[in-house]
């Protein structure tokens, strides 16, 4: 990721990869998030914590939807990740070898360097505490002991400190600078070094609610997969990080039968998370070279 948040020109690469669509820069991110109003869903794990689930990164995937939508209106451009990449890496020789190793190999440094730091500031903050403890102590008269000695800070010192001596092999091999840590990277690229749109990738295959999906976000709602509700989509009014969905969509087809039971289900289901459950379908014979006509109705359940 990079360190500097720039705008990225268009249109912006996508990585498939075993079918899935992914990003894997920050700015991209941002920008299409801010720009043309595609959330996707953060996929990725923290490296030291990777059964963790509550705090995701990148890589972003994008439905398949959001992904045929960037690419129809030219924002962005597909890329058979994993071709690209043996097609890159099968020759890594030479300088270029180098100089990845020497990448990975400063990052084990840095990680190093801010490790330590880390340490040794905690460590003087442990010796001052000792420090200001032991001349409390000496204030006192003797004999006299206070509650106020044994406080907080020293009785968490005294069961949760390590007084083990540091072995030499520890010290010795913690004090060499010129051994890195081993970082292992989320990507084996910068994702700005994708090659650029030379080969044309077939448009994501997307599902029948694609209608749905481009007639929701043509009226400025930010879309998210709907999984969760029993439902296609959730449909927001603004960003997901500041508004609540108003809509729990579902699509059907134009002339397709569904039970009465899917409309009071979806009914309820909306009604209880404070939604309104909305269905739609397109029309036919209303399509247009433009965008299809899609027709939708909101079903709230009143009396409750």
């Amino acid at each position: 990721m990079s360190e500097s948040f720039e705008t990225p020109s268009e249109p912006v690469a996508i990585s498939m990869i075993a079918g899935r669509y992914l990003l894997f820069d920050i700015n991209v991110v941002t920008y299409l998030r801010r720009t043309h109003h595609i959330c996707g869903v953060l996929i990725g794990s923290i490296p030291q914590i990777p059964q963790q689930n509550l705090f995701l990164g990148l890589p972003l995937e994008l439905m398949p939807e959001e992904a045929k939508f960037l690419v129809e209106k030219e924002a962005a451009y597909i890329v058979d990740d994993h071709a690209w990449h043996k097609q890159r890496f099968s020759t890594l020789e030479g300088s270029d070898k180098r100089k990845y190793l020497d990448s990975l190999r400063s990052k084990g440094l840095e990680a190093k360097r801010i490790a330590e730091g880390a340490s040794r500031k905690r460590s003087e903050h442990a010796l001052a505490k000792q420090a200001a403890q032991r001349r409390r102590m000496d204030a006192q008269p003797e004999g006299q002991i206070t509650s106020g000695d044994i406080t907080e800070d020293a009785a968490s010192e005294s069961l949760f400190e390590d007084a083990r001596p540091t072995s030499p092999t520890t010290s010795a091999a913690s004090s060499k600078p010129d051994i890195p840590y081993g970082v292992t990277p989320t990507t084996s690229y910068s994702p700005s070094s994708l090659p650029e749109n030379t080969t044309l990738q077939p448009t994501p295959l997307v599902p029948s609610s694609y209608p749905l999906f481009e007639h929701l976000h043509s009226r400025n709602y930010f879309i998210m997969p709907g999984l969760r509700f029993g439902c296609d989509y959730n449909v927001y009014p603004g960003d997901p990080l500041r508004f609540h969905s108003h809509f729990s969509a579902t699509s059907y087809g134009w002339e397709e039968e569904f039970s009465m039971i899917d409309i009071i289900g979806g009914g309820r289901l909306g009604t209880r998370v404070k939604k309104s459950f909305l269905i739609g379908g397109e029309d036919p014979d209303g399509k247009t070279d433009e965008a299809p006509a899609v027709r939708t109705f909101c079903i709230e359940w009143g009396g409750m």
